[in-house]
């Protein structure tokens, strides 16, 4: 598999891929430089769009603008203007705390997790947000970080960094109640850290490993290692499918924190990484319903 960058841009934590299908464009965060960043992969044009703040995440919505949480909330970005309007912010009294990882689902709903920015162990929370309200649906996790949801929208699957594992929870799409949590991937320790996910249209994970230098392909259902993709760069956070008929696979990656030493090993440190024609198809991802 030949893989190759994207564009030039580094971004010092770049997360949270997601395919514009309407645009033909591939987003992504740089969550501590507070950027979303779209690339139109067909005409070569680029668009940075400055939130100010930290950005956790980011996804789009049926009108073609952006939902995403920020350290100020979860609100709307208008891709015209750039102009951001917040509706909620469930943990405007938490202090200490930035969102992370987050996806639509397939009804529509924005999930958005929580982290302390000093990591601390169950510090953060999962949020589904709908309607300009936030609820609560999962506690005190550390570093929330990967969602996908199966094929007929009966499991989310979700990953808490530090526990090296995937959880599989029973969902009901008619309003997003999530119960019987389940580990159904372990991944071991000389791996690196599971971060960001994604699934394939044979319902297949693939996992963003921080700190393994790779993103895996597993089976949920027997929990296995199908095989992994070897990249040029330590901290790989997160992975999407794109491009026509979305096999092209899309990795982010960080180089926050690194070394002078470390970032001369591994120059493409923070790089959008691209597997194009990578043998496997993702699936269209949700937008959010207003």
């Amino acid at each position: 598999m030949e893989i190759t960058t994207v564009h030039p841009h580094k971004s010092e934590l770049g997360e949270g891929p997601f395919w514009d299908g309407q645009k033909k464009a591939i987003c992504w965060v740089d969550i501590l430089n507070g950027h979303i960043h779209e690339y139109a992969v067909y005409t070569d044009e680029y668009k940075r769009y400055l939130t100010k703040k930290m950005v956790g995440c980011a996804a789009i919505c049926r009108d073609q603008n952006f939902v995403l949480a920020t350290t100020e909330g979860i609100g709307f970005l208008n891709r015209e203007s750039g102009a951001i309007t917040y509706a909620d912010h469930p943990e405007k009294d938490v202090a200490g705390n930035r969102f992370n990882d987050g996806k639509c689902d397939p009804a529509g709903r924005f999930w958005v997790g929580s982290m302390a920015l000093s990591e601390a162990t169950g510090a953060g929370s999962v949020y589904m947000f709908e309607n300009g309200r936030s609820s609560k649906k999962i506690g005190n996790t550390t570093i929330s970080n990967g969602m996908a949801w199966n094929a007929d929208h009966t499991i989310l699957y979700f990953i808490d960094t530090p526990t090296r594992s995937v959880m599989a929870y029973d969902y009901a799409i008619e309003n997003g109640t999530i119960s019987k949590g389940r580990v159904v991937i372990s991944i071991d320790v000389k791996e690196g850290f599971p971060d960001g996910m994604t699934i394939d249209s044979e319902g297949m994970l693939w996992i963003a490993h921080w700190g393994g230098w790779q993103v895996t392909r597993w089976n949920p259902e027997t929990g296995t290692l199908l095989f992994r993709i070897k990249l040029p760069a330590a901290k790989i956070t997160s992975c999407t499918f794109g491009g026509k008929d979305l096999r092209d696979l899309y990795v982010t990656s960080a180089k926050v924190d690194l070394t002078e030493e470390e970032l001369k090993n591994q120059p493409l440190a923070g790089s959008l990484f691209v597997i194009r024609n990578s043998g496997y198809q993702g699936v269209p991802g949700f937008l959010y319903k207003f």
